[in-house]
């Protein structure tokens, strides 16, 4: 689970609540089970209609996607890619099958397989790509039932508010109770904006984020698996998939005090 998510949200929460706190409002006033029903209600029902029930099934797996911290990293993988193109050069492809059946990335070990079996560079990287849309196109599908989440909260929330508005001009001939029943009313409004973006738009956000840094990800094990096949030098590999910025990168240790020559002897 990563912290920093849940952080941000119970932040946000707290930012909203203090302030009203602050300015001399009651704890009691912020909770009203009606507004929450049609807002919260109102809002599943609409993301309900809007999608396939194939497509409402996946989200579970977009708030685990969007919750729990990804175990691999980016500077592992290029070390283990790195490594396998020192075990293919000493031994040969063949000796990548049994680091390929271990590694726990599926997209590396797939395309490692690949290169043991013998494919062609250009079927192994047409395969690759379009398991990396598969992948893009999967994580799309999650970030948009949030955002749609995030686009019909307000508006139900001031469906809520239209509704309590209604009910209070009913009750005119009870003058005392307008104040607090416009009150009332407004809370859905509250409800729903809070939640789209506090909750439901900065979800998709994240999702989007985390999507964007796995495709580059496997864009980098893409380039260092064909850079294996090819029977490139190591360094050569490490300096295809390195991820580090350029000004950066020349100071990592891929090179040695010699500089980039004297990698390469």
């Amino acid at each position: 689970m990563e912290i920093v998510t849940i952080l941000g949200i119970l932040a946000g929460l707290a930012a909203l609540i203090g302030g009203f706190l602050w300015e001399g409002g009651q704890l009691s006033g912020l909770f009203h089970m009606t507004a929450a029903l049609i807002v919260f209600g109102g809002t599943f029902a609409a993301v309900a209609i809007s999608f396939p029930a194939s497509k409402l099934k996946s989200i579970p797996d977009a708030i685990r996607y969007a919750f729990v911290r990804p175990e691999s990293n980016i500077e592992q993988l290029i070390e283990d890619v790195v490594d396998m193109s020192t075990t293919s050069r000493r031994n040969g492809v063949l000796a990548l099958e049994q680091k390929s059946q271990d590694h726990p990335d599926i997209f590396l070990r797939e395309g490692i397989q690949m290169v043991v079996d013998g494919t062609d560079p250009d079927i192994i990287k047409q395969i690759l790509e379009i398991e990396m849309d598969r992948t893009e196109l999967k994580h799309t599908g999650y970030a948009k039932i949030f955002e749609s989440a995030g686009g019909y909260a307000p508006t139900m929330g001031i469906v809520g508010t239209v509704m309590g508005l209604i009910h209070v001009l009913g009750s005119l001939s009870e003058p005392t109770q307008l104040g607090p029943s416009i009150a009332v009313a407004f809370i859905a409004t509250l409800y729903g904006v809070a939640s789209a973006n506090l909750i439901f738009l900065p979800i998709a956000s994240k999702i989007k984020s985390r999507s964007e840094d796995k495709i580059q990800n496997m864009e980098l094990l893409l380039q260092g698996i064909l850079s294996i096949q090819n029977g490139d030098h190591p360094q050569i590999v490490r300096k295809k998939i390195s991820s580090l910025e350029p000004e950066d990168y020349f100071r990592s240790p891929v090179f040695p005090k010699g500089g980039y020559n004297e990698t390469f002897k």
